[in-house]
């Protein structure tokens, strides 16, 4: 059983490379080369949190999520001979987690693929949008509660686009890249991550319109851009 790594909130933005090189990854990959047992606990422990968070962002289940945390520590810990100085450790370490929550998915049983069209806005013939979208100001997105709303509105998305605007928006995958780990081409990541972003705001002006927020209409929700 793997060490318990620490919890991370899934909109904590990853470390930049100048934290990662004062860390002490290099020593810690120099012990994991040889071998050390403890050395592999204390990668548990440092990074499990952050990676635990990508997981559950592509999963949206909470035991497969951990259970892909396990595994991508294993594959690490037995390729960590392969792994070159010059790369970043956390970064190496996520494109396994990424690609093991991958394989899991592509390892469930197929399903029928949930419609989106429900969740697109509607146009009417002068070619207005015939329902309203909110204005959200910076303000009402960076409270907690406002986090938490886009996440559980981002985990309601059809598979299918979900794990293009996770990969895109929030893990910041190019266009190419993303295609590549999810075996399709480049125009369908761009076409499924537009009707993702169009869904998701539809999602979140249904979440905003049964709320009140103080200051009136200068901090009612508008729009947002998902980052």
């Amino acid at each position: 059983m793997l060490p318990t790594p620490a919890t991370a909130d899934p909109a904590t933005p990853a470390p930049t490379p100048a934290i990662l090189a004062t860390s002490g990854d290099a020593e810690l990959v120099v012990r994991l080369q040889r071998g050390d047992p403890d050395a592999f606990e204390v990668l548990v422990r440092t990074h499990g949190g952050r990676l635990l968070a990508v997981a559950r962002r592509l999963l949206s289940n909470e035991q497969d999520a951990q259970d892909v945390l396990q595994e991508a520590f294993i594959r690490a810990f037995v390729a960590i001979r392969t792994f070159e100085a010059r790369a970043q450790l956390h970064t190496w370490l996520h494109r396994i987690v990424v690609n093991s929550a991958l394989m899991k998915l592509r390892g469930r049983r197929r399903k029928p693929e949930e419609s989106i069209e429900d969740l697109l806005p509607t146009f009417g013939a002068d070619g207005h949008q015939t329902s309203d979208s909110y204005d959200w100001s910076d303000a009402v997105l960076e409270r907690k509660e406002s986090a938490g709303i886009v996440r559980a509105a981002i985990a309601r998305l059809p598979e299918p686009y979900r794990l293009v605007l996770v990969l895109r928006d929030l893990e910041e995958r190019d266009t190419a890249e993303t295609a590549a780990l999810l075996g399709t081409s480049p125009n369908v990541i761009k076409v499924r991550l537009h009707r993702a972003r169009q869904a998701l705001r539809t999602l979140l002006d249904r979440e905003f319109s049964d709320r009140s927020w103080p200051g009136g209409a200068a901090s009612a929700p508008g729009r947002v851009g998902v980052a």
